[in-house]
């Protein structure tokens, strides 16, 4: 075992001189991370300003600002603020982070609905040829079945129990590039789940779906988080060669506080958010006749 971590340690030093870099600012701007954000910032703040311009619906663009707004600075809180740099020597600040990408950025980024918003940023030519690509029948059943809520759940459940299988965690430790695949996955398939479960047109006809694949979630990821946290030894060679962490954790109750960040405050995220959606379904069945809410953004009335 001592071998495997001196082996270990000596694999990770290039990551441990990058997280010595950080350290020094406490800030980490890598250029994967820093470019993608000003630029999705850039394209929302000129696409809102354009639709307010030209749109009644005021309240409704403002309070899809704020989820973008939200959303945005959450994404940026975990990728570049002091947080990403402590992931480096903590599993615990590791897990918080992966938490703030899938349950609070991803959602808020999903409530949003800033792809139309981007569009109207876009030159005339450029909409164009983006709308006829989204339109075409094989991208439209391949975003479908994607944002479905049923292989969206099964997709981010498998992303999140591999990634934490110690083979696949310590490769995206010692590998930056793999790194980056690791969070580009919990985010992209967190994505497509609270696309799936927050889809007001899917909510309207199949809520309890919804609802189901909500507490299936809690149920995956909080089995996951259990086990970290009851486990006695740590799962990942690479955080035990750094030994205790900043805050004077061993690495089993470094591992512990990780599992618990994940199997409670997701837990709650999820149950939460299902028991929002069975509420607003009661209420939009006891409306009166010729009304309607729906379960995410907006009401409308019949004729």
């Amino acid at each position: 075992m001592s071998a495997r971590i001196g082996a270990t340690a000596a694999a990770i030093a290039p990551a441990a001189a990058h997280a010595h870099e950080a350290t020094e600012s406490g800030w980490t701007f890598d250029l994967w991370i820093v470019v993608p954000l000003l630029v999705a910032a850039l394209l929302y703040g000129i696409g809102a300003a354009r639709l307010l311009r030209r749109s009644s619906s005021v309240r409704l663009h403002r309070t899809r600002t704020f989820y973008f707004a939200a959303g945005w600075l959450s994404l940026a809180g975990a990728l570049v603020s002091p947080l990403h740099e402590a992931g480096e020597r903590s599993f615990a600040a590791h897990m918080l982070e992966h938490e703030i990408l899938m349950l609070v950025a991803a959602p808020l980024l999903v409530l949003a609905r800033p792809l139309g918003t981007f569009a109207w940023a876009l030159p005339r030519i450029a909409t164009s040829a983006v709308g006829s690509v989204t339109r075409g029948r094989g991208f439209s059943a391949f975003w479908t079945a994607l944002t479905a809520p049923v292989p969206a759940t099964l997709l981010q459940a498998v992303a999140l129990w591999l990634w934490h299988a110690p083979p696949l965690f310590e490769l995206a430790l010692v590998r930056p590039g793999w790194h980056v695949v690791q969070h580009v996955s919990f985010f992209a398939t967190a994505l497509a789940f609270w696309t799936g479960v927050l889809d007001e047109h899917r909510l309207r006809r199949r809520p309890g779906v919804a609802i189901a694949c909500l507490f299936v979630t809690a149920l995956t990821a909080g089995a996951l988080g259990a086990l970290m946290a009851l486990s006695a030894s740590p799962w990942y060679a690479a955080y035990a060669a750094l030994g205790l962490t900043p805050e004077g954790l061993t690495p089993a109750e470094d591992q512990q506080l990780a599992g618990l960040l994940m199997w409670i405050p997701g837990g709650l995220v999820h149950t939460a958010a299902a028991l929002l959606i069975a509420l607003r379904v009661l209420r939009a069945a006891h409306s009166p006749a010729g009304t309607c809410e729906p379960v995410v953004t907006r009401s409308c009335s019949g004729a």
